[in-house]
């Protein structure tokens, strides 16, 4: 049985005018403190494992990311069968409800070496990509999760934040592109129809999170998001201000978007992939598109924090997750991006129309046309967010 809507996804949570504000005011303390003193180093900041003696883990996640029993929503079948096979006393918390907020119950201590009593917990990409650039993560032991390396898929690999594969592996993934409703307009392909169509005028709306919406605006023009300059991104930015100002665009969300999509009050939209599913289930006339362009791809990732003291009873759990079998059972709960090769076919053991949706598991062709958005300085991570907060009316 699948789980129905929920009035807050992965990405919902971690967006909207007030993610977005905490994200400027976030990056401006970081600045006004000095960014050096807050950045921590491997030699500098060494961390002790007690895994040997002491089988426990503390696992901080979003809300609503791990499968549930439907009879007892005390249960949650994958990770009691971790801590039954492997013997660790896993306290698992949801308490990861929005990445600047989150950024803001750990800064403290990570910028001066201290434990956050967490052994791994849950970050959405950008958000990694700080951490990791503070140095606040510890490296993981590759040799302890071969299920990863196996496993892991290859449009995951090599991102830009950590190419290696050490610091931070993926949870859940998913896309965001173009979604519209087939009750109320006719297909549509390209971001550019998106923002020039006449007869969508005032009838579309945008995400308020910049590295979507403008990954997206960048790839229409030409550009790389991977990879991309500051004249780039201007130009990107003009493209956007332009269906601002001519009234095509409604507004910026998060994914509140969801019900007036459902309700035909919007016609397209910027989107995700994991609500446009959940909503399909509904309305199979509600599409999710992948623009001719390309499309975006992000993940929310596994970290092991500095001091944390469990990293090989961590290592453990994300190894176990990468096996294809629990992956699909932890991916026909949230219907989000299986991150894992091979859990397809397990999949088609569970739920077999689950096992053929594109946006749990894409094909090759459609990942070839994805990009993760470039990992951004501090000074860049500021410009560019003022920059869109500023078009965008935030």
């Amino acid at each position: 049985m699948r789980t129905p809507l929920r009035p807050l996804s992965r990405r919902g949570l971690l967006t909207g005018t007030l993610g977005s504000a905490a994200l400027l005011a976030a990056g401006g303390s970081l600045a006004g403190c000095g960014t050096k003193a807050a950045t921590q180093t491997e030699a500098g900041c060494v961390s002790d494992d007690v895994s040997g003696t002491e089988k426990t883990l503390a696992f901080s996640n979003w809300p609503q990311y791990m499968d549930v029993d439907e009879k007892d929503e005390s249960k949650r079948p994958t990770l009691d069968e971790f801590v039954q096979k492997s013997g660790i006393k896993v306290t698992y918390t949801e308490d990861v409800n929005d990445n600047n907020e989150f950024f803001g119950k750990v800064q403290n201590q990570l910028a001066a070496c201290q434990g956050t009593g967490r052994d791994i917990f849950v970050v959405t990409d950008w958000m990694a990509a700080r951490m990791i650039r503070l140095g606040w993560i510890q490296k993981l032991d590759k040799s302890k999760l071969p299920n990863v390396e196996a496993n892991l898929l290859g449009s995951l690999r090599n991102r830009p934040f950590d190419p290696d594969s050490q610091l931070a592996i993926p949870w859940q993934s998913g896309l965001a592109g173009i979604a519209y409703n087939g009750n109320v307009t006719k297909e549509l392909r390209t971001v550019d129809e998106l923002l020039t169509r006449p007869d969508l005028k005032g009838k579309v709306t945008a995400l308020s999170e910049m590295r979507d919406t403008m990954g997206l605006l960048l790839q229409s023009n030409g550009h790389d998001p991977a990879n991309f300059t500051g004249a780039q991104f201007d130009d990107a930015l003009n493209k956007l201000k332009k269906a601002v100002d001519s009234g095509q665009i409604r507004k910026f969300t998060g994914n509140d978007y969801a019900p007036d999509l459902a309700k035909g009050d919007i016609a397209a939209c910027i989107g995700w992939s994991g609500d446009v599913i959940q909503l399909g289930f509904e309305d199979e006339k509600i599409k999710f598109v992948v623009p001719e362009s390309g499309v975006m791809l992000w993940s929310d990732n596994m970290m092991v924090p500095n001091k944390a003291t469990h990293r090989a009873n961590a290592e453990q759990l994300i190894n176990y997750y990468y096996d294809p079998a629990v992956a699909a059972k932890l991916a026909a709960y949230v219907n989000y991006i299986c991150p894992v090769k091979g859990a397809q076919a397990e999949m088609e053991k569970i739920d077999p129309e689950l096992a053929t949706n594109p946006l749990i598991f894409p094909d090759e062709a459609m990942l070839s046309r994805s990009k993760v958005f470039m990992a951004l300085d501090e000074k860049q991570e500021r410009e560019y967010e003022a920059k869109f907060q500023q078009v965008i009316g935030a």
